[in-house]
């Protein structure tokens, strides 16, 4: 790709500048062959015509040198008038037949397809003439050196018409080259414009994922909150209220358990901002945590829930446990707030690949359909505890109606730590 320009460039100069070079060549060959080939009267003759034949080429040069490009009928005359200049000079001197030569090269620059095969056989008559010429100068005059012309044009014409075709060959594959050269620097461009599309692209979905992690790192803040603070806060309440309305030794206990439900809630909050393992499952298995749980809950209701667990319990992912105790947290909050209930059941299956949560109580129940939305009470209820099951791939199903009681299921995959 390099080397292109500057092969474009040479044969620019050769074309320019190589018919001085091959007129020059020719004269200084006639010159030296004058005395024996040409008389006076041709010799002045000759004199004249190459002294046009410069001419002709300053002429001809001068309108390259402003720049402008010759239309079609101008190099056609341009390479006639030459061609008849060499073919007048070599029937003076063959060797003028050198300036004639240069039609081989420049044949396909000043001539149409159509024209160029004429152009070319007007070089071989004239080369063809010069060589078969005798001392006495041409034209041929007997049947020996016409027959000397006739193959040595033959010769020269199948050579310039091969070699035209080769040319021909060679410049439509360079046309070719340079349709292939055009597409690749389109196809290059739309490579560039789609690479700095998809760069935005990812930029846009990079924010978008910042933004989504934002997100859900407040859902889950939000929500962490709530299975802590907010549900403490009400067991405190609870205890508080109890304080109030006891005497002696069960108001005191009253108040050390809402203490202790104070602490143990400073503490949560603080494991849920910075995103750490619930305190219950710390050093302790799910099942283990669970019931504690369901200890501290039974501590703050009427109501002591059974925990039953079914199937081999195996070590869980930290995500799957911590889901399945929130869960359950806020199930009991729900109870404690809505279900009036006289029993409660909290079930823990291992199940093949697949753990299952339960929690059922004896209350009042509801419609399904009409349940509590988020706002309603600033908490996160059944919603969010099916955004917790579906952050880890499980389902949450809730089952109940009015006076009948409800069960909330949480299945998630066994996925073990």
């Amino acid at each position: 790709m390099t080397n292109a320009p500057r092969t474009e460039a040479g044969w620019a100069r050769f074309f320019r500048w190589g018919p001085y070079g091959l007129l020059g060549s020719g004269a200084v060959a006639a010159a030296a062959t004058a005395p024996a080939l040409m008389s006076g009267t041709e010799v002045l003759l000759a004199a004249a015509l190459a002294a046009a034949a410069v001419g002709w080429q300053l002429a001809w040069g001068a309108e390259l040198s402003r720049g402008q490009r010759a239309g079609a009928p101008g190099r056609v005359l341009y390479f006639t008038v030459r061609t008849a200049l060499a073919f007048a000079m070599s029937c003076l001197n063959p060797f003028f037949s050198i300036f004639a030569l240069m039609g081989y090269f420049d044949a396909s620059q000043h001539l149409s397809r159509s024209w160029r095969r004429w152009g070319l056989l007007g070089v071989a008559v004239t080369l063809a003439l010069s060589q078969s010429s005798v001392a006495d100068g041409p034209p041929p005059d007997e049947t020996t050196e016409l027959a000397l012309f006739s193959v040595l044009f033959v010769l020269h014409a199948t050579l310039a018409l091969v070699l035209d075709r080769a040319n021909d060959r060679e410049t439509e594959k360079r046309r070719e080259q340079q349709a292939v050269i055009e597409e690749l620097e389109i196809a290059n461009a739309r490579y560039e414009r789609a690479s700095r599309e998809n760069a935005a692209l990812q930029a846009q979905l990079v924010a978008q994922a910042r933004e989504a992690g934002v997100a859900a790192e407040r859902r889950r803040l939000a929500a962490d909150l709530h299975d802590t603070m907010v549900q403490g806060l009400v067991g405190i309440v609870t205890q508080l209220q109890a304080a109030v309305d006891a005497d002696g030794p069960a108001s005191r206990a009253h108040v050390e358990r809402a203490v202790a439900l104070a602490v143990h809630n400073l503490t949560e909050a603080r494991r849920a901002v910075h995103d750490l393992v619930p305190g219950p499952l710390e050093n302790r298995t799910l099942s283990e945590a669970l019931q504690e749980t369901v200890e501290r809950w039974s501590a703050t209701s009427a109501v002591r829930p059974d925990l039953t667990v079914v199937g081999t319990a195996e070590p869980l992912h930290d995500e799957i446990e911590s889901t399945l105790l929130r869960i359950t947290q806020e199930a009991l909050s729900n109870v404690a707030k809505h279900a009036h209930a006289t029993r409660v059941g909290v079930t823990l299956s291992y199940i093949d690949d697949e753990v299952t949560l339960d929690v059922r109580d004896d209350g009042r129940g509801f419609v399904p359909g009409h349940a509590l939305q988020l706002s309603d009470r600033g908490g996160f209820g059944l919603d969010g505890m099916r955004v917790r099951a579906g952050r880890v791939g499980g389902v949450l199903d809730v089952e109940s109606e009015p006076d009948g009681g409800t069960a909330v299921s949480a299945r998630v995959p066994l996925v073990r730590r």
